[in-house]
């Protein structure tokens, strides 16, 4: 899809960079997640940085992920950041 994540990278302060298919840059910020679920794993700094790319999505070793959607919802653009 256009939105399918193409290229993600983890940032300071558990924000992730990412692209998606269709051109869009963004900066998310993870942090108002990691007292939640799953996701409390990530406050680990060094399981955060192991950020890769799944089916389009956003994710880490242990199956979290983040929707393009969700990415795309709540980003801010890379060129304002």
């Amino acid at each position: 899809m256009d939105w399918d994540v193409i290229a993600v990278k983890p940032l300071p302060d558990y924000r992730i960079y990412f692209e998606v298919k269709d051109g869009r840059k963004g900066i998310f910020d993870m942090t108002p997640y990691l007292d939640h679920g799953v996701f409390r794993e990530l406050r680990d700094v060094h399981y955060f940085n192991q950020v890769g790319i799944s089916f389009g999505a956003v994710s880490w070793p242990h199956e979290q992920d983040v929707a393009p959607e969700t990415l795309l919802a709540e980003m801010v653009p890379a060129e304002a950041a």
